[in-house]
Formats: structure tokens, sequence, C-alpha cells
């Protein structure tokens, strides 16, 4: 297996959200926009069941590494391997790649994030920070689409830890804003344990609206020259959009179930991004 078949397979198989947001993509740019979300990936999925703090930190520590000598040596990972390939083609800064190791450390050390601004800040690395670099990868010509992509990032971080947060607080982790959960007189062990009490719906549909405003602006940041370039965003962020809506009317079935879409939804969203905006 070729590192960019690694990635394809880690970050972009065929049936999700990337693999039909990319899939009209010019090949080169395909797979570099896959490498940088099979980073991503990989770097989460290095602690996400790790039961051990001292073995996950070991294991990022590995990364940081790994990092390095995919800008200035011989890396061994395929995913590594395959940002080597193609970050000097598009520039991309070695710092971008450190800040989302960041981010995924930050939440490991903390277990969870107190308010909205440690979320926002995690988010910010591990969301956007990625979108930008694939903003940078689609190309564009107003240095506003990158505010646009940071933005979109975001939104598309936060409708992931919305989507994944029943499963999340099985492994013993909250992945939204504490305070506002207390406010709501909810627990960690009853997102954990349904049935849902009546103030986790509430809670739910508060983070939903929120992530619709994040859409909202992120959406109205595009500059008009940039959105046909930018095609790959914007059917992330139509498929991000229609998850919200599958769970709208029933916030606290992500408690219990693995919300999506089906592949062929999917690419009808795509479909239709890509040849109609």
């Amino acid at each position: 297996m070729t590192p960019d078949e690694y990635c394809a397979q880690k970050a972009a198989r065929p049936g999700s959200a990337l693999y039909y947001s990319l899939r009209f993509l010019a090949p080169e740019k395909r797979r570099a926009a896959t490498a940088i979300y099979a980073f991503v990936r990989e770097s989460q999925e290095a602690v996400r069941d790790c039961s051990d703090p001292d073995v996950a930190r070991a294991r990022l520590a590995w990364w940081r590494m790994e990092t390095l000598q995919a800008f200035q040596g011989k890396p061994q990972h395929p995913v590594a391997q395959a940002l080597a390939q193609v970050a000097t083609h598009y520039a991309f800064p070695q710092e971008a790649f450190q800040a989302i190791i960041d981010g995924v450390e930050s939440a490991l050390l903390a277990a969870g994030f107190p308010d909205f601004k440690a979320l926002q800040r995690y988010c910010h690395r591990v969301g956007s920070t990625p979108a930008v670099l694939a903003a940078e990868v689609y190309g564009y010509r107003d240095p506003r689409t990158l505010k646009f992509a940071h933005d979109l990032g975001f939104a598309l971080q936060l409708t992931d830890l919305v989507l994944d947060v029943g499963a999340a607080a099985r492994r013993g982790r909250l992945t939204l804003p504490e305070d506002e959960l207390a406010d709501h007189g909810i627990s960690i062990r009853e997102l954990a344990s349904p049935p849902a009490k009546a103030g986790i719906g509430q809670f739910l549909s508060r983070q939903i609206e929120r992530c619709d405003q994040l859409y909202t602006q992120a959406l109205g940041e595009l500059p008009l020259v940039d959105r046909r370039a930018q095609r790959p965003a914007l059917a992330l962020a139509a498929i991000g959009r229609a998850l919200l809506d599958e769970i709208r009317g029933d916030p606290a079935q992500v408690l219990t179930a693995l919300i999506d879409l089906t592949p062929l939804k999917k690419f009808w969203i795509a479909w239709r991004t890509w040849n109609f905006g």
C-alpha cells in the first residue's frame, strides 16, 4: 500500500464525507488534501482509546518527531511520507501540523473542555488549522477566503463533537462545554447512560444552533471569486449541515446512535455543490 493509498483509507474511505467532497478534485490536489486530514485522524487516534496518559503523551511526542522528519528528513509513517511529498509544493508551514498535535494534547490533558473558550481553542487547532491548509490546496485569489476556511473548520469540528458526544462520554471524555452542561443539570454519566433526561435535548439543541450560526458566518465570508475553487469545502459544509438536520428533531439520539447519511445522499450533496454551488 502506498502512502497515498494509506491516507485515503484513513481519512477518505469510499462512502465518507471527505471522499465525496474531494471526488471531483484534480488528483494531485485530492492527494494533498487527503494527507492533511489523514494526519489529523492519526493524531486523534493515537490517544483516543489510550487509557494511560503517559503512553498517550509518548505517542504524541513520537508524532511530533515524525512531523519534523516529514519536513526535514525521512519519515517512517505513511501519513508523514505522504505529507513529505506535498509539503514543499504547497509550502505547508510545519508549525501548523505541530498546532494540530497541540490541540489533541490539550484535550488529552484536560479530559474535557471547562467552557466554550477552551472548546474554541481546541477546534481552532484541530478543525480550523487543517481547513486553512486544505483551502491553500484548493486555491484562492482573495485572502479573505482563509477566514472562511478557518471558521468553516470550526463549524465542521464542532459538528463532529456534537455527533460524537455519546460515544465520547462512554470513553470517559466530555467533548462539549462542561459549564453549559452543568447549567442544564447534566453529568457526563447521564450522557453515557441513557435514557436521556429532559435537559439533554435542550442542551444539544443549543449546540446545534451554535453550529448553524458558525456555518452561516463562514459561508458569508467566502468571496465570490473563490467560490468555485473552494467547492470541496462547500461540499463538506453542505454534508455537515445535512447531518445536523438528521438530529434536529431528536438531538438526544446522538447519545446512542451513530448518525450518518447514506453514501448516495452524500454523493448527491457533493455533486450538487460541485455543479451548482
